[in-house]
């Protein structure tokens, strides 16, 4: 099998290239143009995998037309490859030293290979940002105006706040299109309800942050959302395990569906108030309760099937 991995630093402007174990490099614009000169750059030589750190929009395009192309893409998380840049000693950072470091990264630690989102879960991710976005927005326009006595500044407090709110109700009627439209979709965000405590903008978020949901298994489904506990241990010293990394946005999403799911689920409310009884604390239960309520969610959308309070039998 090849050996040969690529490294691309993606930013906004340019894309900088390096093979290993060739070690050559080049740099294009992050253009359709320099995209089309970086595949004839790349060739027909067999790539083991192109190790890229996924950046929002500016990787999209270069993702898209990588993936069309058939080749092996391995997107890695930005701090893990910060963490081996400096477990290499590399104190300077710039572009070409990145693409290097991320060839360096792939050749070594041969991270997995990934298929990109197809196009409508993007649109999905983006709109839920984009109404996360603006949710925070609101937060943080009525903590500034709160307190504000002139009459000008409440007019225009109402008017700022009033546009927010629309802009709201606009992209989850987006947000509701798009699910509509694609009867996988549908049909997933349809099980996903059936959970008590998870509506339809839950179902949404899941859907975007998680679209691996339903195709791994329990300890892979938990660790993508940082929700596996970590052990900690060394010697004869024993540390308490805790949750760390994950998706912080999947976490979040699934904090108050829990809390409404521990008093509507029978095993939630049993697995909760059983760690309580215990001696505890509230959050360490609440997040044994959400890594249940994850658990469950991938299980119904990989077996296809509504929730039931008592699990049903599958024949043989």
């Amino acid at each position: 099998m090849s050996e040969n991995t690529i490294g691309i630093d993606v930013s906004k402007d340019h894309l900088d290239a390096h093979a290993l174990p060739a070690g050559t490099a080049l740099r294009v614009p992050n253009t359709a143009r320099g995209i089309a000169q970086l595949l004839r750059w790349i060739g027909a030589e067999p790539v083991a995998r192109i190790v890229y750190e996924p950046t929002n929009r500016y990787h999209r395009a270069l993702e898209a037309r990588l993936a069309a192309a058939g080749l092996p893409l391995a997107p890695v998380n930005p701090l893990k490859a910060r963490r081996f840049a400096q477990a290499l000693g590399l104190q300077a950072k710039t572009d070409k030293i990145d693409a290097r470091m991320l060839a360096e990264m792939g050749l070594r630690l041969t991270p997995g290979l990934q298929v990109p989102s197809p196009k409508n879960l993007q649109h999905l991710k983006d709109l839920v940002a984009a109404r996360r976005a603006l949710v925070a927005d609101r937060v943080a326009d009525g903590n500034r105006t709160g307190g504000h006595s002139l009459a000008l500044l409440q007019r225009l407090a109402r008017r700022r706040r009033a546009a927010i709110e629309a802009d709201i109700t606009r992209i989850e009627a987006a947000i509701a299109a798009l699910i509509a439209a694609d009867p996988a979709l549908a049909e997933k965000a349809r099980l996903l309800q059936s959970l008590p405590g998870i509506a339809a903008l839950t179902a949404a978020t899941l859907l975007a942050e998680a679209p691996e949901l339903g195709q791994l298994e329990a300890r892979q489904i938990t660790a993508l959302a940082g929700l596996a506990p970590v052990t900690r241990e060394s010697g004869t010293w024993r540390g308490k395990a805790t949750i760390q990394g994950g998706r912080r946005h999947l976490r979040r999403a699934l904090y108050m569906p829990t809390l409404t799911a521990i008093r509507r689920n029978r095993d939630l409310a049993a697995l909760f108030t059983r760690l309580r009884t215990a001696g505890k604390p509230p959050k360490l239960a609440l997040v044994a309760a959400m890594r249940k309520l994850l658990i469950l969610a991938n299980t119904l959308l990989r077996e296809g099937r509504e929730w039931q309070e008592t699990r049903p039998i599958r024949n043989p």
